[in-house]
């Protein structure tokens, strides 16, 4: 089964001039990618599939939960997610 990208992460994605698609690459969520038409190229392929995003957390638990996990998520990865262009950097501003 393919990864439902929500309208928000679509937003998300949006706002820091990349697109995003279902990934390709087994075990990931989304691919994303920067430039348009012909020069579009794979940036990074972002999220496990097997785990958690806000979204999911916000349907399944609510938006106290999903605030709370966000700021683990963002904790966990704190060093990672600042460098602009990084996997980790990408999953904080799109997923979560």
């Amino acid at each position: 089964m393919t990864y439902q990208i929500t309208s928000r992460q679509r937003a998300n994605a949006r706002r820091l001039g990349v697109s995003i698609k279902p990934s390709t690459v087994k075990g990931k969520k989304l691919d994303v990618f920067k430039g348009t038409g012909k020069d579009k190229k794979k940036v990074a392929s972002i999220g496990a599939a097997s785990m958690m995003d806000f979204d999911r957390w916000k349907a399944k638990e609510g938006i106290e939960k999903a605030n709370a996990r966000r700021k683990a998520f963002r904790s966990r990865f704190a060093k990672q997610r600042t460098k602009v262009g990084t996997p980790a950097y990408y999953a904080s501003e799109i997923l979560w």
